[in-house]
């Protein structure tokens, strides 16, 4: 997207859609009550089956996946910092580290997140407004009002394309709720988290790209499509805000700041299985806890397979196969907001997102045309691995559950009547 306007109404209209799903979820969650996210909602909305399946993809691409692209990641940026370049075993080592730390418990734990959260989020404040009020640096000149020619790259297909990408870019706003059962009064948190969340994400976004593109052109950031190899865009502008020395400690700090993102996901994860594990009894193991109160056997099995992706398989492999394993359930949890609703479904406290069923057809619109885009991309480019990989994760799923006793589980029905 060759336009500084319409790359930020890109992350706006991404925001927009996370906020409808959002909204959709708080409908969910505070109707069926517990921790688990998807896995427990399916369960209950469809049937016990559907529900397994989408914690079996948890595990697999809901949490492992994206740990070993944030690990990536944070090894794209920490390589420059200590001069070592092999970026895989950077990655490995911030994965068992942050494994490591989650094995104390949610006290520990927990107080590790919160922190590391809070400095994220002041950081990220600092990049937004340090470019604008600082000088020493040649900036962009780029504008951010509307240009001629912004409308016709809205309605091309590029902004389609890029959209895709945004709206992974969203993904987590919904991991609350997979930590549900852990809240102190879930049905007002839960939905305040989630809109919360996806609020200030948004504002984030947003501004952080304004602060990128305000410091860099677009040739000087040097990321195009479909090459994913150059992921460390903030070192590129902190380089050009403070000098090479200087733009190296920045990317250190930005390494830290992704610690949050893969802490969360090694807190949020396990606790799905763990549900699990107490709903089968053939995974019984996953419940099994250390003096501390950590599911530790959970969190183990969760870092040795990110650290499994991260030696095997390519950054745009895995993004991809994220993307669209997790779309699917995402849009049928949506789905089954709807359900609720028409079924009359409610208890004291449930939340009601204003304009039913506006958001939930918001987002139905967008996750399914983004499933029709990357399908179609896969159909066109004559690659099948990301949709038969996908697909090949769900079957392996129903099969485990068959096997597992399909009577072991709590009927959907158990909590909607």
């Amino acid at each position: 997207m060759p336009s500084p306007f319409v790359l930020l109404f890109l992350w706006f209209i991404g925001g927009i859609i996370a906020l409808a799903g959002a909204l959709s979820y708080a409908e969910v969650s505070t109707r069926i009550p517990g921790s688990g996210g998807e896995y427990n909602y399916l369960s209950k909305l469809y049937h016990p089956s559907l529900g397994f399946v989408s914690g079996w993809m948890s595990l697999i691409a809901g949490f492992s996946a994206p740990i070993a692209v944030v690990a990536i990641a944070i090894g794209n940026y920490f390589s420059p910092v200590i001069g070592i370049e092999r970026i895989e075993w950077i990655a490995v080592s911030f994965i068992l580290i942050v494994a490591a730390i989650q094995l104390t418990g949610v006290k520990y734990g927990g107080a590790f997140q919160k922190y590391l959260t809070m400095y994220k989020i002041i950081l990220i404040v600092v990049l937004i407004i340090l470019p604008f009020v600082m000088g020493g640096y040649e900036p962009s000149g780029y504008s951010f009002m509307p240009q001629e020619g912004d409308l016709d790259l809205i309605l091309s297909p590029a902004f389609a394309i890029s959209l895709a990408w945004i709206m992974y870019a969203y993904s987590g706003w919904n991991a609350s709720t997979y930590i549900a059962g852990m809240m102190e009064n879930p049905r007002r948190n839960l939905p305040f988290s989630l809109l919360m969340g996806a609020g200030i994400v948004t504002l984030l976004y947003v501004g952080l790209n304004a602060a990128f593109l305000h410091v860099a052109t677009f040739d000087e950031i040097g990321v195009k499509p479909p090459d994913f190899s150059d992921v460390d865009v903030g070192n590129v502008v902190a380089s050009k805000l403070f000098g090479a020395r200087i733009g190296t400690v920045f990317a250190a700090l930005i390494t830290f700041a992704l610690l949050s993102s893969l802490s969360a996901m090694m807190i949020a994860g396990p606790r799905v299985y763990e549900q699990i594990g107490k709903d089968y009894p053939v995974f019984t193991i996953l419940t099994i806890s250390n003096r501390l109160g950590a599911p530790y056997l959970a969190i183990l099995l969760q870092a040795a397979i990110a650290i499994v992706m991260v030696m095997t398989s390519s950054f745009e492999f895995v993004l991809k196969y994220i993307a669209v394993s997790l779309s699917v359930f995402s849009t049928l949890t949506v789905v089954g907001s709807m359900l609720l609703r028409f079924r009359k479904v409610d208890v004291d406290g449930s939340f009601r997102s204003p304009l039913f069923p506006l958001a939930p057809l918001v987002f139905l619109i967008a996750n399914l045309w983004f499933l029709y885009f990357m399908v179609s991309l896969e159909i066109n480019e004559g690659k099948f691995g990301i949709i038969w990989f996908s697909l090949s994760t769900m079957a392996i799923g129903f099969v485990i559950y068959f096997l597992a006793g399909k009577f072991s589980a709590k009927k959907p029905s158990d909590n909607l009547e």
